[in-house]
């Protein structure tokens, strides 16, 4: 599992843009995790996926609540991720009223969960390898803080606890 300290892993994760903006299509456009955190601060939280109940009823909807204190205590972004495609997490997004205020970057594949050392099977449940709940601050590319859930809790990784760690 990463440590606080450590630089992020190479990696690739996608995102569903809605708009026309410069170097972007409409549709799913690949993000280098790399490029996309230098010389910046970002929460990234990882969950289980798009749609499950605690995701949907307060994991993302706190940070969307919470994102402009997350800004004003200098995060730069907020991503969410999950291992579903940029299809399913652009429509989450959507749905979560994300747009301005949370990046909702898919790892289709879990090569980011893995690499990080943040995946869980759930292959029992009918959902394969997924992502542990967590968040992390991320500074330049290095975890700052990383706040991984215990099994079945939510005390954690929620926006309100990350912003704490922040003042």
């Amino acid at each position: 599992m990463i440590k606080e300290g450590e630089k992020l892993p190479d990696a690739t994760l996608f995102e569903y843009v809605e708009d026309d903006r410069a170097g972007c299509t409409i549709g799913p456009n690949s993000f280098d995790v790399h490029e996309q955190t230098a010389g910046k601060r970002v929460v990234i939280f990882g969950l289980p996926g798009a749609f499950t109940p605690t995701c949907s009823a307060k994991h993302v909807p706190g940070y969307v609540e919470h994102a402009e204190q997350l800004r004003a205590a200098g995060i730069d972004e907020i991503w969410c991720v999950s291992v579903n495609d940029a299809f399913v997490m652009g429509a989450w997004g959507r749905d979560q009223h994300t747009s301005g205020k949370v990046r909702m970057m898919a790892d289709g594949s879990a090569a980011f969960t893995r690499a990080l050392g943040l995946e869980q099977d759930l292959s029992a449940r009918g959902m394969g390898i997924r992502s542990l709940r967590y968040a992390m601050v991320i500074d330049d590319g290095v975890v700052k803080t990383l706040n991984v859930e215990a099994a079945g809790k939510f005390e954690v990784s929620d926006a309100a606890s990350i912003l704490a760690t922040l003042s």
